[in-house]
């Protein structure tokens, strides 16, 4: 497996995002995601963006994180918000999300981020899981959807490494 930081607009993290998107739409009935995103959130060092790609280069995971601090919006000074997790479904059951999420996290807490937190839906029991498997706990809503009845979010200290 090759995880690689690439850019949020590069051709495979659109890919990875339109099938994304029509997972979302399939899931909730609705258009997909409609949070705000700018390539330029995910670059470092205010962010970054992985794709992890199998040995014949197809592109099967993705996940990004980017800092977000907007008292107005729920966020916390030092929080980094976990944005795109997602892999595709032949390749799911494997620990992509894991490897992904565990890149995210480190690069998070080596830019100096506080908090990871993410936001996901009562539809993807799937991320839940690996969510509060990974060590992540039910946290007040913040975000876009911070007032929709079908949103989780969690979060996770991001103590930096030997504590």
């Amino acid at each position: 497996m090759d995880i690689r930081r690439v850019s949020f607009d590069h051709p495979d993290a659109i890919k990875l995002n339109d099938q994304v998107q029509r997972e979302y739409a399939r899931r909730y009935e609705s258009d997909g995601d409609a949070t705000p995103l700018d390539p330029m959130m995910f670059e470092p060092p205010n962010g970054l963006y992985l794709i992890a790609y199998d040995e014949n280069g197809t592109p099967l995971a993705t996940g990004g994180w980017r800092v977000m601090e907007d008292a107005d919006e729920g966020y916390s000074p030092g929080d980094a918000e976990l944005k795109r997790m997602y892999v595709v479904e032949e390749a799911r059951r494997r620990g992509l999300a894991r490897r992904v999420l565990a890149m995210l996290e480190d690069d998070a807490r080596a830019a100096g981020r506080l908090r990871m937190v993410l936001e996901t839906g009562t539809r993807q029991p799937e991320a839940v899981e690996l969510y509060i498997s990974s060590g992540y706990e039910s946290c007040a809503k913040f975000g876009y959807y911070r007032f929709h009845e079908g949103s989780r979010c969690f979060a996770k200290p991001l103590t930096p490494a030997g504590d």
